[in-house]
């Protein structure tokens, strides 16, 4: 297996007692630091109608990132597919191919990314678009790559613009074993959302996609293993756990069906949870990589082992914008990235 490396993925969570739209000004400077500190990628996730999350166009963001960044690849985990046509998104990725050039990545999910009535909102075809997922992903491979569609395919002759001489690299994000398999049949990187479920059903997922992966074109392409999680450093233990509260919080508001704003330390130490909510909101904490950068990083290091990762996406909600800066720029230094 080759070195891993370590990316981040950003879903421009919204704090308590800001606006919003101060989330997504946050993920810009977010993004310019992680490149000084040399992550790999800076993904972007997708969520609709939500009280906790801003990032509900990874596409526009994207393009504000890669304009102002010049190394760190920039892209999308995920978009989900089956909100939209696969030309359409073919189109937004390759304007973004042309304005960052061999920088761009898109990632690709069936998942609704919000509820049912907001899925149906954003597409009339919410209820049986996610049974298309294989064919849009097929579709979006080939207009994002300029490959020609099946001979029978009714848009053979439409073409993606821009075109240009880079294509952006195809991810399929999941947290099942369906995401696994079919990006070992197009033979794409996979990457599984690690942090959703504490690590539920990874191994399985990722051991799958590792033997069932499908030698695709160029014949040197081989399977490409990623998870996301969330990960937390500081200087001190003890203040990894101070602000690993206000995620304490919004996991056991997150269990009981209601997406909050993520709240500071201070209130999250107000909220009354049943001792059942509390045993569920430590197990979280536990299995998720929360303490010192030494500490984090050892853990990575055994999950990458342990499941033949390639890469991990950090993902990181803090309170404070600065703690959680220092706490990529921690783990970076750990890592030997800066």
């Amino acid at each position: 297996m080759n070195i891993m490396k370590l990316s981040v993925l950003d879903q421009s969570p919204i704090r308590a007692n800001a606006s919003p739209d101060t989330s997504i000004r946050e993920s810009i400077a977010l993004a310019k630091a992680c490149e000084g500190f040399g992550y790999h990628r800076y993904w972007l996730s997708e969520h609709h109608s939500s009280g906790s999350v801003a990032g509900s166009a990874p596409e526009v963001l994207a393009a504000a990132i890669a304009a102002t960044t010049s190394r760190i690849r920039v892209g999308a985990a995920g978009i989900m597919l089956p909100h939209y046509s696969a030309l359409k998104v073919a189109e937004a990725f390759r304007v973004l191919e042309a304005i960052a050039p061999g920088r761009i990545d898109l990632g690709l999910g069936r998942a609704p990314g919000s509820d049912g009535r907001t899925a149906l909102a954003l597409s009339p075809n919410a209820r049986t678009a996610a049974d298309m997922f294989p064919t849009q992903v097929r579709d979006v491979m080939a207009w994002v790559s300029g490959e020609p569609l099946p001979v029978d395919h009714p848009f053979r002759t439409i073409i993606a613009e821009p075109r240009g001489p880079h294509a952006p690299e195809i991810w399929i994000l999941g947290s099942s074993n369906y995401g696994a398999q079919l990006a070992a049949w197009f033979g794409l990187p996979y990457a599984f959302a690690y942090f959703f479920s504490d690590g539920a059903g990874a191994a399985e997922a990722l051991h799958m996609y590792q033997t069932q992966f499908k030698q695709p074109e160029p014949a040197e392409a081989r399977p490409l293993s990623a998870v996301t999680v969330f990960a937390l450093a500081a200087d001190t233990e003890e203040e990894a756990r101070h602000w690993a509260k206000s995620r304490g919080a919004f996991t056991g508001m997150r269990n009981r069906g209601t997406y909050i704003p993520l709240p500071s330390p201070g209130e999250a130490d107000h909220f009354d949870f049943s001792e059942d909510e509390k045993q569920q909101i430590a197990i979280s904490q536990r299995r998720s990589f929360i303490g010192t950068a030494a500490q984090v990083a050892e853990r990575l290091r055994e999950l990458a082992q342990e499941l033949r990762l390639d890469e991990i996406a950090v993902t990181t909600a803090v309170y404070d914008p600065a703690a959680r800066i220092r706490s990529y720029e921690l783990l970076a230094r750990e890592f030997r990235m800066i």
